[in-house]
């Protein structure tokens, strides 16, 4: 399977957390194709700390849910707390990592959205896909990404 994930870090050092979240990601996979870093104002809540993001593409034959696990793991290994606060709203994060889209799967369970709820509303997940996979169609709308972003 081809997953498309974003990587979003907004505190500490963002380039260097962006660059372990990678590391760690491709570890055990045949390698992963990695985006250009999009900067960003934080979605979703307030702060003074912009993002760095940046989109990988890696095929994997774990489940989706193995691999939201891993990533779970992942963020956690690398010192990242909850992403949000008490009333559960968004807040600042070493390292937060999305799933934002597999293949063509439709995936709507408690725990995992495929493709990513919020994918058509957020710049800094399309761009990078632009790069990382120009040809992909979201499977419901049907849209590539370059056409997602024009509506933005």
């Amino acid at each position: 399977m081809n997953y498309y994930l974003n990587i979003g870090s907004n505190i500490g050092n963002r380039r260097d957390n962006l660059y372990r979240a990678v590391v760690a990601l491709a570890a055990g996979t045949g390698g992963c194709a990695v985006s250009s870093i999009v900067e960003s104002e934080p979605w979703g809540f307030e702060s003074e700390n912009r993002f760095m993001n940046l989109g990988v593409s890696l095929v994997s034959d774990i489940d989706p849910h193995e691999m939201l696990d891993r990533i779970h793991d992942i963020e956690r290994r690398l010192g990242s707390a909850s992403h949000r606060d008490e009333q559960g709203g968004y807040i600042d994060r070493l390292v937060d990592i999305d799933i934002v889209a597999i293949d063509d799967l439709v995936i709507d369970t408690p725990t995992l959205q495929v493709p990513h709820p919020h994918l058509p509303d957020r710049d800094f997940f399309l761009l990078p896909m632009t790069q990382l996979a120009p040809d992909w169609r979201h499977p419901i709308t049907h849209l590539t990404p370059a056409q997602m972003l024009e509506n933005l």
